[in-house]
């Protein structure tokens, strides 16, 4: 007998899950009584010295994504009218997404009339194309996100309008991988030419024109008159200006040379800007997709026992250290392994369950010095290893020095390059050190990856391996009903930041973003990835 299939199909809109992340909002970013207007060139920095290449499908950094998405388009991703939410997933160059065969059929059907900025039209052949590069690169291709999409079979153009992906299994990871900012499409002839071609020039669909280039200083745009969408952008133009250095971004906002920057500045910037400007600066807040963790080398001695572990995670009062931190550090959200606004995240009440998190701090430092006797490591002497930037690392690794001396432990703190820190990790050249996970899309099922063991997990550091943590995985990868997935989260939470404190996260980062106030449509994300795309910013003067 031929099974039946049954299709759920969603026009542009897919009801996810019910969490959503409720920002902090200073100044509101629109009112419902302001109109947009149209023209202007927005000026705008990036805290980088240079992007690595113009490539999103390569690279992982907001250097390349605060540049050049402006150019591109995307199949689909969070709603930019709602960026704050952890799972309001709409379509850009879809006008529909069905599901089918269970939930192992997705199928996409593409707007008509697109045209990359070269007037070649946009197919499904493009699309699948760029998915494929991502998700199964050819020989001599760097794809960071090839993990994300472990779930997918084959993807396939079935015909001009039609894009399929075909899955192993269903899950409820898929959507959100689909919907990363990384995931542009590319043009699939120049894809097919050269697959390095998009590292050093590009060719989109998205709201604005390539204009320029000028190596580590600025990027330049200009409205893309055949963009799908005849409503937007509502800017002329872009020009978007590397600074590396905060005093020199936050002078150039205070100077009118520049409206804002877009990954987001430390407490100190924010009140030198309202200070000084008054109600000519918004500011927009909320929790940010990163977090401050601690990587224990479970291949040195005695962090391969793991009542030393937990030891130090007990020793440490986030409830505590959270407030005062936030007054001079990027951080402020106590939470786990999953994002605080994500619906997989756990309660405050079920965090102070866990190690590390209970309320009362004296009670579990108590705990935290008998482990270490047990143990045979009282008195411990280690070295902290540490990225050598202010904001927040230098902050945080100072505080966990102090919160680790009040159960009897010497630590001192070795601040580093950016380069040199990524080599002592990946080379476990290391026995404690400073990490911050972060993710350019909430995708919990996905973004908790790095936390399994070494051998699956390339950027794991901590070097061990544990077969009850993959199971843990599984189940939980596989698991599509919500109440059972988040119960599936919470078991891996524990394993991992409890049971064998394999992982140690402190506190989640915080994102300030002041702005010049006659900058209107500015929205503020849980990420500084997402909704990079200006088509919606516009300038009220």
């Amino acid at each position: 007998m031929r099974r039946r299939r049954r299709a759920l199909t969603y026009c542009c809109r897919p009801c996810l899950a019910l969490g959503t992340l409720a920002p902090l909002l200073l100044s509101q970013p629109l009112a419902a009584d302001e109109m947009p207007k149209r023209g202007g060139t927005l000026t705008y920095l990036i805290p980088a010295d240079a992007p690595p290449s113009f490539d999103a499908h390569k690279e992982s950094t907001f250097a390349t994504v605060h540049g050049f998405a402006p150019f591109y388009s995307q199949l689909i991703r969070i709603n930019p009218d709602n960026p704050a939410s952890t799972t309001d997933i709409v379509c850009d160059l879809c006008t529909g997404m069905a599901q089918t065969d269970g939930g192992t059929t997705w199928t996409f059907t593409l707007r008509q009339g697109v045209k990359f900025h070269d007037g070649t039209p946009l197919t499904a052949a493009d699309v699948a194309a760029s998915f494929n590069m991502i998700a199964f690169p050819p020989q001599g291709v760097l794809s960071p996100r090839v993990a994300s999409f472990l779930m997918v079979d084959k993807i396939e153009a079935t015909d001009p309008q039609t894009v399929v992906f075909r899955l192993k299994f269903p899950t409820a990871a898929f959507l959100p991988a689909t919907a990363s900012p990384f995931n542009w499409i590319y043009e699939k002839a120049i894809l097919d030419k050269d697959p390095h071609w998009y590292e050093k020039n590009v060719m989109g669909s998205g709201p604005f024109k390539f204009v320029g280039y000028e190596t580590g200083q600025s990027v330049k745009g200009e409205r893309n008159p055949d963009y799908y969408d005849p409503k937007l952008p509502y800017l002329d133009g872009f020009v978007a200006i590397y600074a590396d250095k905060e005093a020199t971004r936050v002078a150039a906002i205070r100077s009118d040379r520049a409206a804002l920057e877009l990954r987001g500045m430390p407490p100190s910037g924010r009140d030198e800007l309202t200070g000084a400007l008054g109600d000519q600066i918004a500011v927009q807040e909320g929790d940010w997709d990163v977090g401050s963790a601690v990587t224990v080398n479970h291949e040195k001695k005695p962090f391969d026992d793991v009542r030393v572990r937990r030891a130090l995670s007990l020793a440490v009062d986030r409830w505590g250290g959270a407030p005062p931190l936030s007054k001079i550090a990027i951080v402020q959200t106590v939470g786990g392994l999953v994002f605080p606004g994500s619906p997989l995240a756990a309660t405050k009440a079920e965090l102070e369950q866990m190690a590390g998190y209970w309320p009362d701090i004296e009670k579990s430092r108590a705990e935290a010095r008998r482990l270490l006797k047990e143990a045979g490591a009282e008195n411990l002497s280690f070295e902290l290893l540490n990225r050598n930037v202010d904001q927040p690392y230098k902050y945080v690794g100072t505080w966990l020095i102090d919160q680790w001396s009040k159960i009897g432990l010497r630590v001192t703190q070795k601040m580093v390059p950016t380069a040199l820190w990524f080599d002592s990790m990946r080379n476990g050249d290391f026995s404690v050190v400073v990490e911050a996970p972060g993710y350019g899309i909430v995708n919990p099922v996905i973004d908790i990856q790095k936390f399994l063991p070494a051998a699956l997990a390339g950027e794991n550091y901590a070097r061990y391996e544990d077969k009850h943590a993959v199971e843990l995985y599984e189940a939980l990868l596989h698991e599509t009903d919500p109440a059972k997935q988040r119960a599936a989260m919470r078991a891996f939470d524990i394993y991992m930041l409890d049971i064998q404190a394999h992982a140690m996260f402190v506190l989640w980062w915080h994102r300030i973003v002041p702005y010049r106030s006659y900058l209107k449509g500015f929205k503020i994300a849980p990420t500084h990835f997402i909704n990079m795309d200006l088509a919606r910013l516009w300038l009220d003067k």
